[in-house]
């Protein structure tokens, strides 16, 4: 692959330049691949026969090959000329060998058929993409030819990937969860809130403290003149915490028994989760839960602590509650948030990360990488998360597989306008 002054620009730039003269950038330079008794590099046009096949062509022989995939799976089939005029099946025979990247290799041999053609029993699989080699026999002489023809491929130098973020992984066994996605709110934990009274009427001479204040156990929050005994008593802090609201101000009277203050210790907040239908019958106590908060993504993990056995009045839920932990004071109570409470795990032998999926034509595909060639694979699909999918066919454990900005590897595949050539 070429490499241009694009390389050492940034991404977005990069990829601005790019659309504005027409290249991709990571364009890569021609493959050169010469034939051998009529093979074309990767840049001819073959020329194709009257079934739309590829001629390969050898003095006065001919061999027409295609990929038949009309009414069958894709399979190779074939027909033989001698100066131009069709031959019977059985004047010679076909076999077509197949080096795909990561140097794997198939064969497929044909057979002749009754409508005059001869074509392989076994199937071409996706991506039809490979180095051939055909191997003919027409009336007794032995005919040799090899050409690439490639699909859904691309080359990206090892440092332009890495600059663009393009980060690859090896495919291999994992766990798919069993996970419920619920919403709720942050509520401070009972027992950890007070409110604080006047213990004698009086007018309020003095505060100390406001909402949104830290103060310890026994701060004084205020001074209040006691109408009893015209003398001034404290009023203090019970508990160590936050000032979540203040019903004083200077001079007012404070009634016996009438709060002032409501204190709240914030160290640990509950988090209180709406449980609906059938997910109050999977979720139990000592479940994974993931909380984040809707406000600007903020995530922390904590586990089920409890599901609470009425039901919410307004809401008609099931609450699931869990603690979590804020020393830092990072969450607030009355946060909405969205929790992923995970029921189980089931082992799945090949997964992929949901980043690495794109669709290309009709179909959910990953790249691999092989050196710095990077090729589409279609993919079928099983079980899949909030993280990952299962894979069941189209790769193979330890291959390389594109995990993040796979959608760059899709675009310059798509830019290079790599052919579905039979």
């Amino acid at each position: 692959m070429k490499t241009s002054f694009l390389a050492g620009l940034p991404l977005a730039l990069t990829l601005a330049l790019a659309a504005c003269d027409g290249h991709s950038p990571f364009e890569s330079a021609p493959h050169e691949h010469a034939g051998e008794h009529g093979g074309h590099g990767d840049h001819d046009e073959p020329r194709k026969g009257e079934h739309g096949g590829r001629l390969l062509e050898e003095g006065a022989l001919t061999v027409e090959l295609a990929i038949a995939e009309k009414g069958t799976p894709p399979k190779y089939q074939a027909w033989l000329y001698r100066d131009s005029q069709l031959l019977p099946p059985s004047a010679g025979s076909v076999e077509v060998r197949l080096k795909r990247l990561g140097d794997r290799a198939e064969n497929h041999r044909l057979e002749a058929q009754a409508d005059g053609s001869l074509m392989a029993s076994s199937v071409v699989g996706e991506p039809h993409s490979f180095d051939v080699e055909v191997l003919a026999s027409i009336e007794g002489q032995a005919l040799r030819w090899t050409y690439p023809s490639y699909e859904g491929r691309t080359e990206i130098e090892r440092a332009v990937a890495e600059e663009a973020g393009i980060r690859v992984a090896p495919a291999g066994p994992g766990e798919i969860a069993d996970a419920h996605e619920v919403q709720g709110l942050l509520t401070p934990v009972d027992g950890k809130v007070a409110k604080v009274s006047a213990r004698f009427p009086g007018p309020i001479r003095r505060l100390a403290a406001d909402v949104g204040d830290r103060v310890r156990a026994g701060q004084t929050l205020a001074s209040v003149e006691s109408n009893l005994s015209l003398t001034e008593y404290a009023v203090s802090a019970p508990i160590s915490g936050v000032v979540l609201a203040r019903n004083a101000s200077l001079g007012a009277l404070a009634g016996e028994g009438a709060p002032l203050f409501e204190i709240a210790d914030l160290s640990s907040l509950w988090v209180d989760l709406h449980l609906f239908g059938a997910d109050a019958q999977h979720i139990r106590p000592g479940l994974p839960v993931e909380v984040t908060r809707l406000s600007d993504g903020a995530t922390a993990r904590s586990v089920l602590e409890r599901v609470l056995p009425g039901t919410a009045t307004v809401s008609q839920s099931t609450v699931a509650r869990a603690s979590l932990a804020n020393a830092d004071g990072f969450w607030r109570p009355g946060s909405a948030v969205k929790a992923r409470i995970v029921v189980a795990r089931q082992p799945a032998g090949l997964v992929v990360p949901l980043a690495a999926l794109q669709s290309f034509r009709d179909w959910e595909v990953v790249f691999v990488r092989v050196g710095d060639t990077y090729e589409v694979r279609p993919v079928e699909l099983g079980r899949r998360d909030a993280e990952r999918v299962e894979v069941l066919s189209g790769i193979e454990p330890g291959d390389q597989i594109v995990v993040e900005q796979s959608y760059l590897v899709k675009a310059d595949i798509e830019k290079s306008g790599a052919s579905h050539d039979h």
